[in-house]
């Protein structure tokens, strides 16, 4: 039997609105993996202190605020402070071209713009932790 696919689900920072990460909370759990979601105005520490006591695989951050230079690089350096080194981070939000590029270059997974459809979000997490887990 498959195992679970275990994601974290977060809204960082002082953005305010989260339907897309409720969409893609829902998209995900839809398809079958299990779904923690952690709410509006959440700090890195919170994100990734709820990560390690929830076991997850993957960590989703979902930000339109335009701090997403800041919270991504905090939220890494935090995954490697607590030995995270085998969960995913990605996210989504509005993130300019030339930042998704620095993003992915700090470590940041997957970064999905607006309009990305959550079957494309299902697959790389699918992808990434049967990739995680042959290894």
């Amino acid at each position: 039997m498959e195992r679970k696919i275990r994601v974290l689900v977060a809204k960082a920072g002082l953005d305010g609105h989260d339907r897309g990460a409720k969409v893609v909370a829902a998209a995900l759990r839809d398809a079958g993996m299990e779904v923690i979601y952690t709410g509006l105005r959440q700090t890195p520490e919170m994100i990734v202190e709820a990560a390690l006591q929830e076991d997850v695989d993957a960590i989703g951050i979902s930000i339109l605020s335009g701090a997403h230079m800041t919270i991504f690089p905090r939220i890494l350096e935090l995954m490697k402070e607590k030995n995270l080194n085998d969960v995913l981070l990605f996210g989504g939000g509005i993130i300019p071209d030339e930042d998704l590029k620095k993003l992915k270059e700090m470590g940041v997974g997957e970064l999905f713009t607006p309009g990305a459809p959550t079957t494309e979000i299902i697959d790389f997490l699918k992808k990434w932790v049967v990739q995680t887990d042959d290894e």
